[in-house]
Protein backbone atom coordinates (compact mmCIF):
# COMPACT_ATOMS: atom_id res chain seq x y z
CA UNK A 1 0.00 0.00 0.00
CA UNK A 2 1.26 3.43 -0.90
CA UNK A 3 -0.13 6.90 -0.40
CA UNK A 4 0.12 8.87 -3.64
CA UNK A 5 1.94 12.15 -4.12
CA UNK A 6 -1.51 13.67 -4.53
CA UNK A 7 -2.33 13.02 -0.85
CA UNK A 8 1.19 13.76 0.41
CA UNK A 9 1.44 17.05 -1.44
CA UNK A 10 -2.18 17.84 -0.62
CA UNK A 11 -1.43 17.60 3.09
CA UNK A 12 1.63 19.80 2.66
CA UNK A 13 -0.46 22.31 0.71
CA UNK A 14 -3.11 22.37 3.45
CA UNK A 15 -0.46 22.83 6.16
CA UNK A 16 1.01 25.76 4.23
CA UNK A 17 -2.40 27.43 3.86
CA UNK A 18 -3.13 26.80 7.55
CA UNK A 19 0.26 28.23 8.56
CA UNK A 20 -0.64 31.40 6.69
CA UNK A 21 -4.02 31.67 8.42
CA UNK A 22 -4.72 35.13 9.77
CA UNK A 23 -2.31 36.74 7.30
CA UNK A 24 -4.73 36.78 4.40
CA UNK A 25 -4.84 34.64 1.27
CA UNK A 26 -1.66 32.89 0.16
CA UNK A 27 -0.91 32.55 -3.55
CA UNK A 28 -0.46 29.16 -5.15
CA UNK A 29 2.88 30.28 -6.56
CA UNK A 30 4.11 30.99 -3.03
CA UNK A 31 2.81 27.66 -1.72
CA UNK A 32 4.52 25.81 -4.59
CA UNK A 33 7.81 27.53 -3.81
CA UNK A 34 7.54 26.92 -0.07
CA UNK A 35 6.77 23.19 -0.35
CA UNK A 36 8.87 22.60 -3.48
CA UNK A 37 6.07 21.21 -5.65
CA UNK A 38 5.12 22.45 -9.11
CA UNK A 39 2.38 25.05 -9.21
CA UNK A 40 0.73 23.15 -12.08
CA UNK A 41 0.46 19.97 -10.00
CA UNK A 42 -0.86 21.87 -6.98
CA UNK A 43 -3.49 23.55 -9.15
CA UNK A 44 -4.91 20.08 -9.87
CA UNK A 45 -4.76 18.97 -6.23
CA UNK A 46 -6.53 22.10 -5.03
CA UNK A 47 -9.64 21.52 -7.17
CA UNK A 48 -11.23 18.73 -5.08
CA UNK A 49 -10.23 20.47 -1.83
CA UNK A 50 -12.06 23.60 -2.99
CA UNK A 51 -14.98 21.46 -4.14
CA UNK A 52 -15.38 20.10 -0.60
CA UNK A 53 -15.00 23.62 0.87
CA UNK A 54 -11.75 22.90 2.72
CA UNK A 55 -10.20 25.80 0.83
CA UNK A 56 -11.70 29.12 -0.26
CA UNK A 57 -10.44 31.22 -3.16
CA UNK A 58 -9.95 34.97 -3.21
CA UNK A 59 -9.29 37.17 -6.21
CA UNK A 60 -9.91 35.43 -9.53
CA UNK A 61 -7.65 33.39 -11.80
CA UNK A 62 -4.37 34.01 -9.97
CA UNK A 63 -6.02 34.13 -6.61
CA UNK A 64 -4.95 33.39 -3.12
CA UNK A 65 -6.27 30.69 -0.84
CA UNK A 66 -7.45 30.44 2.74
CA UNK A 67 -8.88 27.58 4.76
CA UNK A 68 -12.61 27.01 4.44
CA UNK A 69 -12.79 26.08 8.13
CA UNK A 70 -10.60 26.37 11.17
CA UNK A 71 -7.52 24.13 11.15
CA UNK A 72 -8.81 22.56 14.38
CA UNK A 73 -11.94 21.37 12.52
CA UNK A 74 -10.19 19.74 9.56
CA UNK A 75 -9.26 16.11 10.15
CA UNK A 76 -6.46 14.49 8.15
CA UNK A 77 -8.82 11.66 7.22
CA UNK A 78 -11.06 14.13 5.41
CA UNK A 79 -8.17 15.52 3.37
CA UNK A 80 -6.76 12.10 2.48
CA UNK A 81 -10.18 10.70 1.51
CA UNK A 82 -10.85 13.68 -0.75
CA UNK A 83 -7.53 13.16 -2.52
CA UNK A 84 -7.19 9.35 -2.42
CA UNK A 85 -10.78 8.16 -2.27
CA UNK A 86 -12.03 5.45 0.03
CA UNK A 87 -9.42 4.32 2.58
CA UNK A 88 -10.37 0.64 2.46
CA UNK A 89 -7.50 -1.42 1.13
CA UNK A 90 -9.47 -3.89 -0.98
CA UNK A 91 -12.65 -3.59 -3.03
CA UNK A 92 -14.66 -6.31 -1.30
CA UNK A 93 -14.75 -4.40 2.00
CA UNK A 94 -17.25 -1.91 0.57
CA UNK A 95 -18.59 -3.94 -2.33
CA UNK A 96 -19.38 -7.50 -1.31
CA UNK A 97 -20.52 -8.36 -4.84
CA UNK A 98 -16.94 -8.38 -6.18
CA UNK A 99 -16.17 -11.70 -4.51
CA UNK A 100 -18.25 -14.74 -3.67
CA UNK A 101 -16.13 -15.54 -0.61
CA UNK A 102 -16.79 -12.42 1.47
CA UNK A 103 -18.73 -14.34 4.12
CA UNK A 104 -15.99 -16.90 4.72
CA UNK A 105 -12.79 -15.00 3.87
CA UNK A 106 -10.74 -14.24 6.96
CA UNK A 107 -8.22 -12.15 5.01
CA UNK A 108 -11.03 -9.76 4.04
CA UNK A 109 -11.71 -9.30 7.76
CA UNK A 110 -8.04 -8.44 8.36
CA UNK A 111 -8.00 -5.88 5.52
CA UNK A 112 -11.25 -4.38 6.79
CA UNK A 113 -9.84 -4.02 10.31
CA UNK A 114 -6.62 -2.51 8.99
CA UNK A 115 -8.65 -0.01 6.96
CA UNK A 116 -10.60 0.90 10.11
CA UNK A 117 -7.35 1.47 12.03
CA UNK A 118 -5.98 3.69 9.27
CA UNK A 119 -9.22 5.70 9.29
CA UNK A 120 -9.20 5.99 13.08
CA UNK A 121 -5.55 7.07 13.08
CA UNK A 122 -6.02 9.76 10.42
CA UNK A 123 -9.20 10.91 12.13
CA UNK A 124 -7.29 11.41 15.39
CA UNK A 125 -5.25 14.28 13.89
CA UNK A 126 -6.34 17.73 12.75
CA UNK A 127 -4.55 20.21 10.56
CA UNK A 128 -3.91 22.21 13.72
CA UNK A 129 -2.09 19.19 15.21
CA UNK A 130 0.20 19.10 12.17
CA UNK A 131 0.91 22.82 12.51
CA UNK A 132 1.90 22.26 16.13
CA UNK A 133 4.13 19.32 15.19
CA UNK A 134 5.74 21.36 12.41
CA UNK A 135 6.50 24.17 14.86
CA UNK A 136 8.02 21.69 17.32
CA UNK A 137 10.24 20.22 14.60
CA UNK A 138 11.41 23.71 13.59
CA UNK A 139 12.21 24.54 17.21
CA UNK A 140 14.15 21.27 17.59
CA UNK A 141 16.16 22.06 14.46
CA UNK A 142 17.10 25.44 15.89
CA UNK A 143 17.91 23.94 19.28
CA UNK A 144 20.18 21.29 17.80
CA UNK A 145 21.63 23.52 15.08
CA UNK A 146 20.31 21.38 12.24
Amino acid sequence: MRISTRARYGLRLMIEIAANSGKGPIYLKEIAKNIDVSEKYLSQIIIPLKGKCLINTYGGAHSGYILGRSSSEIKLKEIVEILEGDLNLIDCVNNTSVCGKVNTCVTRDIWAKLGEKISEFLNSFTLEDLLRLQKEKAEDMVMYGI
